[in-house]
């Protein structure tokens, strides 16, 4: 493998045409999360959670089994990559070394939304590139929801397992030129799975989805929840500072407001898991091990991370995504044997303790905390 050079997320097209504008916002938003502070002020609220430390594991911890059913695929992990970029010039050695990486350890992989890569063909291989180098992984697609019409398109693109439709009205709240028109997206949703022949999934972008959202998807025959919540980046900080390149004070006024609105992580896979019977993924501020070993115990099969990945795939070199994501894996390893569990299935069975504020908040929506996942016959203990 050649030796990996840096990128230089510069973007040198000032167009004004909408395909330009969709062009520089892509890359805009990468150098924003590289280089400004946009995280969430607010916790995903994993550290109400403890799990319970067990002082005789009986286990080997080099024998305990990470393969998850990813969606009906296998994966070596319960993390994915999460959706993070393409669609400009730059972002295709992004996509490459993350790619890369997930086919070197065998998780799923999720591309940023393909509407540019479908509208211009230019740029289709800044998506097609993961596919190339991960050939083996399940590969998730992304497609807005009033883009129905683009659906099977961005599956075939990139030989998709799986479709993510991602939901944002915050961003396109705050965003400069955002589309604040959510009339008919639930038909649509309904209309896209019934286009396509892979897995569907509805994703958020860093606001949540609450048990009432999820039980309207799971009626329209979605598959599973990427609940995107709080915790992680805020994508009302970089629509803020892409506000303030515009000079546009009215949308970096309302980035500052609703910098944290939203459903923390932790609270959303709670919600989703109580409400449906939907695949959970646990994405939004995910930044340990120990942060996926809690998102599993609530019923998640799987944990999204994006933001700690970007830096070296930006900057770095396979290898250094590779390092990052290889420290989340022995995090997870290490809370399972600390808990006595040699497979993830047992994981979701081990009693937890909660308090603080996501205590308080089951209590103030009235979920039953002291059987929140009873089909995993899971006990709490209430602190």
């Amino acid at each position: 493998m050649a030796k990996d050079q840096s990128i230089d997320v510069t973007d040198i097209d000032d167009g004004s045409s909408e395909a330009s504008l969709t062009k520089r916002r892509k890359i805009e938003h990468i150098e924003i999360c590289l280089d400004e502070d946009v995280q969430c002020r607010r916790s995903t609220m994993f550290e109400d959670i403890e799990l319970l430390h067990n002082a005789l594991p009986e286990i080997n911890k080099d024998d305990i089994d990470l393969t998850t059913n990813f969606l009906g695929l296998r994966a070596n992990y319960p993390l994915v990559i999460a959706a993070m970029t393409g669609g400009h010039p730059e972002t295709y050695e992004i996509n490459r070394r993350l790619a890369e990486a997930a086919e070197e350890l065998k998780i799923p992989i999720g591309v940023g939304s393909q509407r540019s890569g479908l509208e211009n063909p230019e740029l289709a291989d800044t998506f097609k590139i993961v596919r190339e180098c991960a050939p083996t992984v399940p590969v998730i697609a992304n497609i807005g929801a009033t883009h129905v019409n683009l659906a099977a398109d961005a599956v075939s693109m990139i030989e998709a397992d799986i479709l993510a439709i991602h939901l944002n009205p915050l961003q396109e709240a705050i965003q400069p030129e955002g589309d604040c028109n959510s009339i008919g997206v639930i038909d649509n949703i309904a209309q896209i799975v019934e286009s396509v022949d892979v897995p569907v999934i509805c994703k958020e972008t860093g606001a949540g989805i609450s048990g009432e959202v999820a039980k309207a998807l799971e009626s329209v025959g979605v598959d599973g929840i990427d609940v995107g919540g709080v915790g992680g980046t805020s994508w009302a900080a970089v629509e803020y500072y892409r506000a303030l390149r515009e000079d546009d004070a009215v949308k970096a006024q309302m980035g500052l407001e609703f910098w944290d609105f939203g459903i923390p992580t932790a609270l959303s896979v709670i919600m989703v898991s109580t409400h449906t019977d939907l695949e959970i993924i646990a994405t939004g501020g995910i930044r340990t091990g120990l942060d996926i070993a809690k998102s599993l115990s609530l019923g998640a099969i799987a944990a999204g991370v994006a933001h700690p990945f970007l830096y070296p795939a930006t900057r770095g070199t396979t290898e250094d995504v590779i390092d990052e994501i290889t420290k989340f894996i022995e995090g997870l390893r290490t809370a399972m044997y600390l808990t006595g569990c040699d497979s993830t299935e047992k994981l979701q069975i081990r009693p937890l303790i909660i308090r603080g504020d996501l205590l308080e908040s089951l209590k103030s929506l009235g979920i039953d905390y002291e059987n929140l996942v009873s089909g995993n016959q899971m006990d709490f203990e209430i602190n």
